[in-house]
């Protein structure tokens, strides 16, 4: 239980600082699937289904959609 907490947090923190969106997303929807197996750990499946399949799947693709059509790269922002 432990090591899915671990993960769950060093992710989450690392989607917010990863620079790169597309990785950012990634971490994003790993922080997800490991609360998911956490919510399992916890006796919770119902809890652990509802985020494997909103937070992991469907919000991470609706991100990974909306960078692409974003056109997926940041500019640097003069001064």
């Amino acid at each position: 239980m432990a090591v899915s907490a671990t993960a769950a947090v060093v992710l989450a923190v690392a989607a917010v600082q990863l620079k790169n969106l597309v990785r950012a997303v990634v971490a994003y929807a790993l922080a997800s699937v490991f609360l998911a197996a956490l919510f399992f750990q916890l006796a919770s499946p119902f809890a652990g289904a509802l985020e494997l399949t909103v937070g992991a799947g469907l919000v991470a693709v609706l991100f990974l959609v909306a960078i692409t059509l974003a056109g997926g790269e940041e500019r640097e922002v003069p001064g």
